[in-house]
C-alpha cells in the first residue's frame, strides 16, 4: 500500500498551519511551524511572499490539507468524494463525516492514540477489534452502534496500561462517541456532523476542486 514516508512536519509547513500530525510534539516549542513558519525547500522563504494564489491553487491546497490531516492517498480520497457526492446532503460535510468514520480516526478520537498516524499503526498491528472481531484495516468505516475495543491480549501491554491511566486522567472524546474506560472500548453514537468536526477546513473548496476537473 502506498503511503507518505517523508518528514510529516514538512506537510504542516507547506500548508502554513498546524495539521497536528505528530500528537504532543505539535503542542510544544519543537513544532516545525513554531520554528520555521515558511514553506519547505530551497525557495521556501521567498514562496511565503509570492503573489496571491489563484482560485484553483486555493482549492488544491484545501484538498491537500484534508488528505494530509486524515492520512489518505489521492486515489482513496477521490473515492471518498465520489461516495459523498452520491449521498443526500451537502457533499463537503458528508465527505468529512466519511473521513471521521474511518477506524484509525475513531481510535484517535477515542483517545487511544496521540495522532492519526499512531492510531493507524496500532490498527495495522492488530490491537483493535470491532464488534468482537479483529480488524486491522485503518480505512474500515465504523457505523453507528459499532463497538471498538482494545483486544484482550493487547490490554496487557504496557502501552495500553499507561494509556488507560492517561485517558481516565482527563481524555475527552467527541459527543458522537462514547468511551468505556473500564474495558478500554468505545462506541459510535451517531454519524458526526460538520458541527462535531473541529478541523479548520473549507470543505466547499474541495467540492469546487473536483467539480471543476
Amino acid at each position: 500500500m502506498a503511503r507518505y514516508t517523508d518528514a510529516v512536519c514538512k506537510l504542516c509547513r507547506r500548508e502554513g498551519q498546524k495539521l497536528f500530525l505528530k500528537g504532543e510534539r505539535c503542542l510544544g516549542p519543537k513544532c516545525a511551524i513554531e520554528r520555521r513558519s515558511f514553506p519547505p525547500g530551497d525557495h521556501g522563504r521567498k514562496a511565503a511572499f509570492r503573489r496571491k494564489m489563484s482560485d484553483f491553487g486555493t482549492q488544491l491546497r484545501e484538498k491537500q490539507k484534508a488528505r494530509r490531516i486524515y492520512g489518505v492517498m489521492e486515489r482513496q480520497f477521490r473515492r471518498y468524494f465520489r461516495e459523498a457526492s452520491r449521498r443526500k446532503g451537502l457533499t463537503g460535510s458528508t465527505l468529512l463525516s466519511i473521513l471521521e468514520s474511518r477506524l484509525d480516526n475513531v481510535v484517535y478520537r477515542l483517545g487511544f492514540a496521540d495522532s492519526r498516524a499512531q492510531a493507524r499503526q496500532l490498527v495495522r498491528h492488530g490491537h483493535f477489534e470491532v464488534n468482537g472481531r479483529k480488524t486491522d484495516i485503518p480505512s474500515y468505516i465504523v457505523n453507528v452502534g459499532d463497538v471498538i475495543a482494545v483486544r484482550s491480549n493487547s490490554n496487557k501491554k504496557e502501552y495500553f496500561k499507561d494509556r488507560a491511566q492517561l485517558m481516565q486522567g482527563g481524555s475527552k472524546s467527541p459527543e458522537w462517541l462514547t468511551v468505556n474506560f473500564a474495558n478500554m472500548s468505545g462506541s459510535m453514537l451517531a454519524v458526526p456532523g460538520r458541527e462535531d468536526i473541529d478541523i479548520q477546513l473549507n470543505e466547499q473548496l474541495i467540492v469546487e476542486y473536483y467539480n471543476s476537473r
